[in-house]
């Protein structure tokens, strides 16, 4: 069982930025994935970003592209998810989460998934 902390998040205004940190207990290079997705109040889930964990190979949804950018330090076991140029439709609970095979890094469905971290965008 993988358990995953999320930190980092907060209000921020419209164009500001936040990095979000999701500390895993074990070694992230025993997961295939890991990513993060959000969702806000009634909405669906939506995925944003995902790292492949052995050779950081990144895939990112089209509404956060060239904004958000996902990366790994597997010396900490700890994924970031850096945000610039944050936009009120940002607004959500966001989770980190991980995938121990293939099948389980169907984003914005995974394994395993932390508590989330609230991020709050205004205009």
């Amino acid at each position: 069982q993988e358990e995953l902390v999320e930190s980092g998040g907060g209000s921020v205004q419209a164009g500001g930025s936040l990095r979000l940190s999701c500390v895993a207990s074990g070694n992230i290079h025993s997961t295939h994935c890991m990513g993060w997705f959000r969702q806000a109040p009634g909405k669906e889930r939506e995925g944003v970003a995902i790292i492949v964990t052995d050779g950081g190979v990144t895939s990112y949804a089209d509404s956060v592209k060239g904004r958000f950018t996902i990366s790994q330090d597997t010396a900490k076991n700890t994924v970031y998810l850096e945000m610039n140029n944050l936009k009120p439709e940002d607004t959500g609970m966001y989770y980190c989460a991980a995938g121990r095979d293939f099948a389980g890094c169907s984003s914005p469905f995974f394994d395993y998934q932390g508590q989330g971290t609230q991020v709050t965008v205004s205009s």
